[in-house]
């Protein structure tokens, strides 16, 4: 063999075995691949086929017929709650973030008498049984943007509700309205409802109800439950903003419903108890522990609706009644008793006033009548030397501020007593038997606008002119000799 023949041999063998390595070598590397992409596949397709038949399974009720759906949903809630609701036909299903139906537009009815508009309602249902549409279980409700309107007939809607069983379901209300007609369907007040929930609670084996609020703009907040044999009902109240709180305890066994309230408004604890029967309630107030002369008695009618409250007490806190924070102010502000159909009375008798030892027998007389608040016949007296008596006087809101206007007389019964506590000069001592005038006074600024002093009858410029403008301390002690200092000076100017 020529060495020709033998190099290209050589050659020839060498790149058969190049080739057959590269070949085995490939074949193994290509077996691997596929193993390891079939071990993935078989990974990847059955996540893929678990999120197929999930999702299949999640948007079955789609293929539902919406008036079934209706029918069955409706029975649901029924038979759970014993809400009586009409559904439109906007009917909407998604399963994001968890399967739960949308209807728009539906009502409420009690007694074939529709009293609620809910313009978004959620219902939830449970993930299990989505196969057949009479196995799905409701598990919660949200009603958004929900007006309820209520009367005497059915004022007792949310309290029945308690009566249900929430086990198992919740529900929420998102927004709404709650309005308090009278037997003319006339609006007396509005309730705002920001958020509102019943559940049951496991721990404490029993429903709860708890609601965020607001009324004639003041906010509170209110939790209800019942006890055991559900034969009472137990509520609490906030007012976080004027620091006023309310545990009330109703007994619902008899016809005339029986409660008692503890009332806590700063560092003020007084007991009430009332009585509610048909169209009246029926209170007292009293406060056994701290001040057991205090006394207050009231009633609410509702067919028509007109309201009293009397009371006796040792000493009037006005800060109570009209200081910035105090809740009649607040009341007042919202310009809620601006309304024809409100009938209120109050009457306070007091034998002093508060960090005030000047003032006594002190008789608050106040009405509201045809949207109007007036304080005629209001008295009270200087210590023993001088009464006076308000007429012709409205309470008011002006550019956001309570304001008192009306007229003034004051009696004198010993005026030399008078000039002994001013410290007035003898030879300034002139008698003086009554003084008649005008005035505003701002409760927020504590200023008083005097005009038109008329002292026996006569009026003295001068005398106007020093006491127009009153402005009032936070200090006592500042005010009482601001006072004498401004009364000398009038006294003087009138004396001449």
């Amino acid at each position: 063999m020529s060495k020709k023949n033998f190099f290209v041999k050589s050659i020839k063998n060498i790149s058969e075995l190049i080739n057959n390595l590269l070949e085995k070598n490939l074949n193994k590397l290509n077996l691997k691949n596929f193993s390891f992409l079939l071990k993935n596949n078989k990974i990847i397709l059955s996540f893929v086929a678990l999120f197929v038949i999930s999702l299949s399974y999640l948007l079955l009720p789609t293929f539902y017929n919406k008036i079934d759906i209706s029918k069955e949903l409706k029975t649901e809630i029924q038979n759970k709650l014993d809400l009586n609701l009409k559904f439109s036909q906007n009917i909407e299903y998604n399963f994001f973030p968890r399967p739960h139906f949308i209807i728009t537009d539906t009502k409420i009815f009690d007694n074939q008498i529709e009293i609620s508009k809910i313009s978004k309602l959620k219902i939830f249902v449970s993930l299990d049984n989505l196969f057949t549409l009479k196995n799905i279980e409701i598990k919660d409700l949200i009603f958004e943007n929900a007006n309820f309107n209520l009367n005497k007939k059915n004022y007792n809607f949310f309290n029945q509700l308690l009566n249900k069983s929430f086990k198992g379901i919740s529900l929420t209300i998102k927004k709404g309205n709650i309005f308090f007609r009278n037997s003319e369907n006339e609006v007396l007040f509005i309730n705002k409802i920001l958020k509102m929930k019943y559940y049951y609670e496991p721990k404490e084996l029993k429903n709860i109800f708890y609601s965020d609020n607001e009324i004639f703009n003041i906010p509170y907040s209110m939790k209800s439950f019942l006890n055991e044999d559900k034969s009472k009902i137990f509520s609490q109240l906030n007012f976080n903003i004027i620091k006023f709180k309310i545990e009330n305890e109703l007994d619902l066994k008899n016809k005339q419903k029986i409660g008692r309230s503890d009332l806590v408004l700063k560092k003020l604890k007084l007991i009430a108890e009332y009585q509610i029967d048909k169209n009246t309630f029926n209170f007292k107030i009293f406060d056994k522990l701290d001040q057991p002369n205090i006394n207050y008695m009231g009633q609410f009618n509702l067919k028509p609706f007109y309201a009293t409250l009397e009371g006796e007490l040792d000493k009037i806190n006005f800060n109570y009644l009209f200081g910035s924070s105090a809740i009649i102010v607040q009341l007042l502000k919202t310009e809620i008793f601006n309304n024809e159909n409100i009938d209120f009375k109050l009457k306070l008798k007091a034998k002093n006033v508060y960090d005030n030892s000047n003032f006594r027998n002190i008789y608050l007389n106040s009405k509201i009548q045809e949207g109007l608040i007036d304080t005629d016949n209001t008295q009270f007296e200087w210590r023993d030397f001088a009464s006076f008596e308000l007429f012709e006087s409205l309470i008011f809101v002006k550019n956001g501020e309570l304001v008192l206007d009306g007229k003034l007389k004051i009696n004198f019964k010993d005026y030399n007593k008078f000039y002994t506590f001013l410290l007035t000069p003898k030879n300034y001592r002139n008698e003086i038997k009554q003084i008649d005038l005008n005035f505003t006074y701002n409760f927020e600024k504590k200023i008083a606008e005097l005009n038109d002093i008329k002292i026996d009858n006569k009026i003295n410029q001068n005398v106007n002119k020093i006491l127009n403008n009153v402005i009032l301390k936070k200090d006592d002690l500042q005010n009482k000799i601001y006072f004498k200092n401004l009364l000398n000076e009038a006294i003087k100017s009138y004396a001449g």
